[in-house]
């Protein structure tokens, strides 16, 4: 396990509005001076479980969402030499091609930005307090926690 230094510039936000990804980028780059930054967009999906998918609603405890998705930010930058993390996630109904989440993560080398920004999504996913529920053709259904998020969360445990 790496240890990076102290990190100050962790945000977090949990909203319901839509983001836009230049401006967060542009807003994150800002002063900054690193080697690699990297990012990723989730977008909600049209198809899972072999339907479509008409929306999808994520719902959320405010204050314990904030708090969890910043200790695993804060997981992070213990693990890797972080300059910067910016996490972004909504709430409430999405429609797909829909924006869901953003991960920036700012370090002097690319690898440590890379994985920093694997390692959160795998943790994302499977340990944000998020409950999702799919609209489809055949009707409403929670989305359930698939194994092979578990596998790839599961990697990180044995750093």
């Amino acid at each position: 396990m790496m240890s990076g230094p102290e990190v100050t510039r962790v945000l977090v936000k949990v909203h319901e509005a839509p983001f836009d990804v230049a401006a967060e980028y542009a807003a994150f780059r800002e002063g900054l001076c690193c080697g690699a930054v990297v990012s990723f967009t989730g977008v909600v999906r049209a198809h899972g479980g072999g339907e479509k998918i008409a929306a999808m609603t994520l719902e959320h405890y405010p204050g314990m969402t904030e708090r969890a998705l910043n200790d695993i930010a804060q997981e992070a930058c213990r693990r890797w030499p972080l300059n910067k993390v910016l996490v972004i996630h909504r709430y409430g109904r999405l429609e797909p091609d829909e924006d869901i989440v953003l991960v920036i993560t700012a370090s002097d080398h690319r690898r440590d930005a890379f994985e920093a920004a694997q390692f959160l999504m795998d943790w994302l996913k499977t340990k944000a307090p998020f409950w999702k529920l799919e609209e489809t053709d055949k009707g409403a259904r929670w989305v359930e926690a698939k194994s092979s998020d578990d596998a790839a969360a599961a990697r990180w445990e044995k750093e």
